[in-house]
């Protein structure tokens, strides 16, 4: 339990940025995870389609703050080589 103002209010905060981030952070599974089923699918428009709308979400969450460049540059990459394979 806080014990000053300033940690109630740091405990309120807190909790606000952790939903936020949660559900940031779900959104971006979500779009790879679509992208894994297109790419299972194996139709090539429905890969094109998705797979720019992911990189976006990626780089938000990136911006946001909810993931690491590093990390995000490493999705986006795996992703775009499936894809590319996939489309040959």
């Amino acid at each position: 339990m806080p014990n000053h103002k300033s940690a109630e209010k740091r405990v309120r905060q807190s909790e606000k940025r952790r939903v936020i981030n949660r559900g940031n952070r779900s959104k971006v599974r979500t779009y790879i995870k679509k992208v894994r089923v297109a790419l299972d699918s194996g139709k090539s428009d429905e890969i094109q389609s998705v797979l720019p709308e992911t990189i976006s979400v990626i780089d938000k969450a990136v911006q946001k703050g909810v993931m690491h460049k590093n990390a995000a540059a490493r999705y986006k990459s795996r992703l775009t080589l499936e894809a590319n394979q996939a489309a040959k």
